[in-house]
């Protein structure tokens, strides 16, 4: 049997949290994090609301999923993130220890794989480019209307 729930639908979760984030002036990156083929947490960019810098999209679902499960550990669950995690944001999700990691786009400026796959969990898989050119469109709009 196929199953619906693949790596592209929760990416599509993911990209709507972006949509969320662009709507309220955040940068708009989005994630979701997945346990058995259900969304536990929904995040998007909250930096600007917040007056945090922390406050990033994977920051923000990594501490509404430990909420949820009620542990530290995401062992067993998948970040789905638009853009590639930053070194701070490795840093979070390598002592979350989830099992995977899948964003779209690519950040060649602040991304963490500027350092190689060393900054994540060694038992977490990484993987990108499903949605890459939605997720890359809606931060290119998103920065283009900032420079009008």
């Amino acid at each position: 049997m196929i199953s619906p729930y693949n790596d592209e639908y929760f990416m599509k979760q993911a990209f709507l949290e972006a949509q969320k984030a662009f709507a309220l002036d955040e940068v708009p990156v989005g994630a979701v994090i997945v346990s058995n083929n259900t969304v536990i947490a929904r995040a998007h960019n909250f930096t600007e609301h917040l007056h945090d810098v922390t406050a990033h999209a994977e920051i923000q679902a990594i501490t509404a999923a430990s909420e949820y499960i009620g542990a530290k550990y995401l062992t067993g669950c998948t970040l789905y993130v638009t853009l590639e995690p930053c070194v701070m944001c490795a840093g979070a999700l390598y002592w979350s220890q989830l099992d995977k990691i899948v964003f779209a786009a690519r950040d060649e400026k602040r991304g963490a794989g500027r350092f190689g796959t060393e900054l994540y969990h060694p038992k977490t898989l990484v993987s990108n480019g499903i949605m890459e050119k939605e997720c890359s469109e809606l931060m290119l709009s998103f920065f283009q209307s900032k420079r009008k």
